[in-house]
């Protein structure tokens, strides 16, 4: 086997679903589960903007409502996060990768701001055109090799299409990664931190194992 991220500590095998963690796969695992810990037990920040011209500043409150929604956003963002770090089936893993796009969007669109809104709509709509490559590239890998699993790929028995590589790095980019997710800077400046952040961290997260990944089959 290609031990790129290190000699397996374990593995769980139901077929081609495959759970497994190597020393690269549990460092990224507990650190999405440490921050999911952060996120669930912290309070939002309170963003200020300073009034141009004058000493006057204001305070962005988050109502309740706002705060609990993307609280479970970024919490199912976590889970996704670790999920796609330890599943050893590339269909598993374009399934978590879509759903961490999906917990981004949501995160940031349950801002009240139309600006802001505005952005997670477009970049939704890239994350949306994201997943055809993405899933693309899982049917195009089980119907050239006749399987799923990363385990059995690593091995070299069969060889991966370079079509099947180049469209789920495509599909993992829209998803979540830069450049099109750093183009929108409103997802950035959105108020309420530690909840954005895992915007980025997932997105860091994701294109750490994506290049296992790639390098893995």
């Amino acid at each position: 086997m290609n031990e790129i991220g290190g000699a397996p500590l374990f593995f769980l095998e139901f077929g081609d679903i495959v759970i497994y963690f190597t020393p690269f796969t549990l460092a990224l695992f507990l650190l999405a589960l440490v921050f999911s810990v952060f996120v669930l037990v912290s309070r939002p920040e309170r963003q200020l903007e300073i009034a141009f011209g004058g000493d006057a500043y204001y305070a962005k409150e988050i109502s309740l409502s706002e705060l609990r929604f993307r609280r479970f956003m970024s919490i199912a963002c976590g889970l996704a996060c670790m999920g796609a770090m330890v599943t050893g089936d590339v269909f598993d893993f374009t399934l978590f990768v879509s759903l961490v796009g999906i917990c981004n969007v949501g995160i940031v669109a349950a801002v009240r701001s139309r600006h802001v809104q505005n952005a997670a709509y477009q970049y939704g709509l890239v994350a949306l055109a994201g997943t055809v490559p993405m899933f693309a590239a899982a049917g195009m890998v089980a119907a050239t090799t006749g399987t799923l699993s990363m385990l059995e790929l690593a091995k070299g028995t069969a060889t991966v299409p370079v079509a099947a590589r180049a469209l789920l790095v495509l599909g993992v980019m829209g998803e979540g990664m830069a450049p099109f997710y750093a183009a929108k800077a409103e997802m950035f400046r959105a108020p309420g931190a530690p909840y954005v952040i895992m915007c980025s961290l997932s997105s860091l997260l994701i294109f750490l194992r994506v290049t296992e990944v790639i390098l893995l089959i």
